[in-house]
């Protein structure tokens, strides 16, 4: 009868070092998270610099510097991006402490709910914003 360290050692040394475990995802999940950290960033610097930039921060001044499309396609790049690094982020930390795998899949799924919902709510506003639909259009 095998015991755990045994089948833990069956691994290749180089499966070891790649981190990838038996669904064989892990370097593809680190990397993509990594990326969305990185696009996030420079998104979020991009648009701490355009509000800076702005003459003023009032409702009609954002309203309008929205409406162009070097502002609102970043926007919307941003918010797929932070979005995304979330949804990341959190499968991870529910991955590592929720033990249940009943739990742990309800989780996942609620927050991938969660994650595409508000994603669609702050596209949407954007969108309405950048395509001319006023506040009560």
């Amino acid at each position: 009868m095998e015991t755990m360290e045994t089948m833990e050692t069956m691994e290749t040394p180089l499966a070891q070092v790649r981190g990838l475990g038996s669904a064989r995802e892990g370097a593809h999940h680190w990397w993509t998270e990594r990326l969305t950290s990185v696009s996030t960033l420079l998104l979020f610097i991009w648009f701490a610099v355009s509000l800076l930039r702005l003459p003023g921060l009032d409702y009609r001044t954002v309203n309008e510097w929205l409406q162009g499309p070097l502002a609102a396609v970043p926007m919307l790049l941003l918010i797929v991006s932070t979005f995304w690094h979330l949804k990341l982020g959190m499968q991870v930390v529910i991955e590592d402490y929720v033990h249940e795998e009943g739990s742990k899949f309800l989780s996942i799924l609620l927050l991938n709910f969660a994650t595409v919902a508000g994603a669609a709510f702050a596209l949407f506003a954007v969108l309405k914003i950048a395509l001319g639909g006023g506040p009560h259009a």
